[in-house]
């Protein structure tokens, strides 16, 4: 048989920099029975945001508009995602994709052309 314990009477603060003082230098457990606690939701909570200034090259941000617009949304939102899923996968250990090699440009300056001849190491 378990010996219940009494439970200590929760304090008064007045300020929520004091509460803070003090559940740092104190134990919850004389005060909180955590074997009655429930998940609490708050689907009315957003989380907070910060601004920030970003500076981007110019082509690359003429192309995140266009994928917004073609998505219709604003880009800023679409740059949230894009931000969100990539330390998504960083934090959760998947590998991000190899580098993309530059495209062949056929036909044009300075474009490489196939070698008829195989090298010889």
């Amino acid at each position: 048989m378990t010996k219940r314990h009494a439970r200590k009477a929760m304090p008064t603060f007045r300020s929520e920099a004091e509460e803070r003082t003090f559940w740092e230098t104190h134990d919850t457990s004389p005060f909180v029975d955590w074997a009655k606690a429930r998940v609490a939701v708050f689907p009315n909570l957003k989380p907070s945001t910060e601004t920030i200034s970003l500076r981007l090259p110019a082509a690359l941000l003429a192309t995140l508009k266009a994928l917004a617009n073609k998505r219709d949304v604003p880009y800023q939102s679409l740059l949230k995602v894009f931000l969100a899923e990539r330390v998504d996968r960083e934090t959760h250990g998947v590998p991000a994709r190899a580098p993309r090699l530059p495209r062949s440009r056929k036909g044009r300056p300075g474009a490489r052309k196939p070698s008829a001849e195989p090298s010889i190491s």
